[in-house]
């Protein structure tokens, strides 16, 4: 699953960031997506995009693009 399909309050666990631009890949990591990292989604912005997520006690906007090259596996 990717993290741009979480619904809103679900939490996940990070898998793996799978963006093809190395410099990218690297500023999602920085941002905290690193595998293992607990990650929820909070919200979004009216019309959709972007997304709000929760992740290592910050709260990161992501635009729904750049959310999906972040696999991860939802919490029960």
């Amino acid at each position: 699953m990717l993290a741009d399909g979480l619904e809103v309050d679900q939490r996940a666990v990070v898998k793996a960031v799978v963006a093809k631009d190395p410099r990218f890949r690297l500023r999602l990591l920085e941002l905290g997506f690193t595998q293992g990292a607990r990650v929820a989604r909070v919200g979004q912005a009216p019309i959709g995009d972007p997304l709000l997520f929760r992740v290592r006690g910050s709260t990161v906007s992501l635009r729904r693009l750049d959310a999906s090259m972040i696999e991860v596996t939802p919490c029960e």
